[in-house]
């Protein structure tokens, strides 16, 4: 994985002469010579001196050299767990987890399950729910994850994979712990005449689509604020921040503690499950049949 001429330095530099380390590397001192004139040229650097004893380091060669071995050792052990990877790869399922899509109801359904997968073990994979950056985590279904477990009811998630639902889960509002909202047990609509609503835009979710036509159809009291398409931590420390309400689910109560989550009188919901490739392979496709066994059962 190092570059060649690296290599070719790091010998130079551990044996002193361009002779020595070409006996080392089974090569000519002009081949030699000539890897090391290369790397000068490439780095615009001076990194070894001549001396009537050998080859002497300059200061820059001395920092080459100390980074390039570091590199050599991290490239060596990188090689050396992925190697120890393939053995358990082919048993493992990879699972994503982050703030907002923990994997614990993964974990729920897979002590449902594992019985049917005896060999195979669990690794979670964490990232990031910046709303920027979301889409490109779930194209890497398949990749760098088997599995990803949470709330799915948008247009762009769904086109990039494979969905199974496996319930619900009841939207909700959540509002700062000094609203005056916030000591209320549960919520009418009417309780939010005069609020600013924050809701992701229109568009993308179905069932956040249907609730925006409801409230500016029947409760155009409620002023509505568009937030990025999909959530992160942003959004709710806007929330705390700003005194205004949020969407939510019921999963998400816990999410930020500086706000309060309290259920409506109302019927909206939105699916969660689990999201997997569309080119998934065999044992993650018998996994996700049992996986629809057991939520059937569990019903």
């Amino acid at each position: 994985m190092l570059n060649p001429m690296l290599r070719t330095f790091l010998a130079v530099a551990d044996c002193g002469s361009f002779t020595k380390a070409a006996e080392r590397l089974f090569l000519s001192p002009t081949a030699v010579m000539k890897q090391i004139n290369t790397l000068e040229s490439h780095l615009n650097l001076t990194l070894t001196q001549r001396t009537p004893t050998g080859i002497r380091l300059t200061a820059a060669g001395n920092v080459i050299a100390r980074n390039a071995k570091f590199m050599a050792d991290y490239a060596e052990k990188s090689i050396a767990e992925a190697r120890a990877a393939t053995h358990t790869y082919d048993t493992t399922f990879c699972v994503g987890t982050s703030l907002l899509n923990p994997a614990k109801p993964f974990m729920d359904l897979w002590y449902h399950v594992n019985h049917l997968f005896p060999d195979y073990k669990l690794h979670l994979v964490p990232f990031e729910d910046n709303h920027e950056g979301i889409l490109g985590e779930i194209e890497k279904l398949g990749e760098k994850f088997d599995f990803l477990i949470g709330v799915c009811d948008s247009k762009a998630w769904l086109s990039l994979c494979r969905f199974l639902p496996l319930g619900r889960y009841q939207k909700m509002i959540a509002v700062s712990r000094d609203h005056r909202l916030a000591e209320k047990k549960k919520l009418n609509i009417e309780d939010l005449y005069g609020e600013t609503l924050m809701m992701v835009r229109r568009g993308d979710s179905g069932v956040n689509d249907f609730l925006r036509h409801d409230l500016e159809t029947n409760h155009p009291q409620i002023h509505i604020e568009d937030t990025p398409p999909f959530y992160d931590l942003s959004v709710f420390n806007r929330c705390a921040e700003t005194g205004n309400v949020l969407l939510t689910i019921e999963c998400w109560q816990e999410v930020h503690p500086g706000l309060v989550t309290i259920p409506v009188n109302w019927d909206y919901s939105i699916p969660y499950g689990l999201l997997f490739s569309h080119n998934a392979p065999e044992d993650v496709l018998q996994f996700v049949e049992a996986a629809k066994e057991a939520a059937g059962t569990q019903a």
